[in-house]
């Protein structure tokens, strides 16, 4: 059965054949699953996807949200057979394996190059030799999920270029950057700012007991489970104050620094309703926020007044 793993709802930049590998509890061995596999690369909302996808399904196995600069897919050398990748991360230790399964290697070194190319800089358009692409009739291409005994033949996929402009930020995105920006201040100069001193536990703590009102715009986007119905308000600042604690967050906050230090989140930005230089550094990105939150309370008082 042939599955369309382009079919996201983003752009897809790139997809080509490829399987998990797992490490073998408790040893350095990883081991290849057979199951037939793809890594696609799709641009959602500014935002880059790293997606693992069962090409047989189409079921997703894995979808990280990378950054910038943060990642890279490099060859593991202690693979006896050579076709064993591993994702690294530049603000953490954690790494996913996987192996390139399109039945012959012409490709391969053509495939990491411009997953890697994309995954520093999501702007630039893959460069792909004429001289591997078959004819479309001998085509086994990875984005239609045929099967690996197949020539290796996988297409690459083309950016499409749009006009149309990006979905405007929520009230709720709103509200917590507003937030997040007026309760943070003390910092000199842009070489002195990062995101990770302003989201700082002890900065989000005191946000969260100084502007209670603001908890509730952050729970749509937070996992339903998390907050039960009947907590508290104290429970609700409890529950947050471990979230903002754990490492998975710290991550995030880690990634988004350095991507905002690359100046390649324009999209991204954009999609918040900021202007694309606030895409140029943290100081820039905060400064927009207040920027458009000094404009709308401006735009609500003039309302008051008529």
């Amino acid at each position: 059965m042939s599955v369309d793993l382009t079919s996201t709802s983003g752009r897809t930049i790139l997809a080509f054949k490829a399987g998990r590998s797992f490490r073998r509890a408790g040893t350095n061995f990883v081991d290849a699953s057979p199951t037939k596999g793809a890594i696609v690369l799709v641009n959602e909302d500014g935002l880059l996807h790293f997606m693992w996808k069962d090409r047989t399904t189409g079921e997703m196995g894995e979808d990280l949200i990378l950054f910038p600069g943060d990642a890279k897919l490099e060859k593991v050398p202690q693979s006896s057979w050579g076709r064993t990748y591993v994702l690294k991360f530049e603000s953490s230790d954690q790494k996913h394996f996987f192996w390139l399964q399109d039945s012959s290697t012409r490709r391969d070194e053509e495939f990491v190059t411009n997953l890697n190319r994309t995954l520093a800089d999501p702007n630039i358009i893959p460069i792909w030799d004429a001289r591997n692409i078959y004819p479309a009739s001998e085509a086994s291409t990875s984005a239609a999920g045929a099967s690996t005994s197949q020539p290796s033949t996988a297409l690459p996929i083309v950016p499409e270029t749009s006009d149309s402009a990006p979905a405007g930020t929520t009230p709720e995105q709103l509200a917590q950057l507003r937030g997040i920006v007026s309760s943070m201040t003390g910092f000199a100069s842009e070489d002195e700012l990062w995101l990770s001193d302003v989201l700082s536990s002890q900065n989000l703590l005191q946000l969260f007991h100084t502007h209670p009102e603001l908890l509730p715009s952050l729970f749509p986007h937070l996992p339903p489970e998390l907050i039960p119905s009947d907590a508290t308000p104290q429970q609700t600042v409890e529950i947050l104050q471990r979230m903002t604690n754990s490492p998975p967050f710290r991550t995030a906050v880690a990634q988004l620094d350095r991507a905002l230090r690359t100046g390649a989140l324009g999209e991204f930005v954009r999609s918040l309703g900021l202007p694309e230089s606030a895409a140029t550094g943290v100081g820039a990105f905060l400064a927009a926020i207040a920027e458009q939150a000094r404009q709308e309370g401006g735009t609500e008082e003039q309302m008051e007044e008529d």
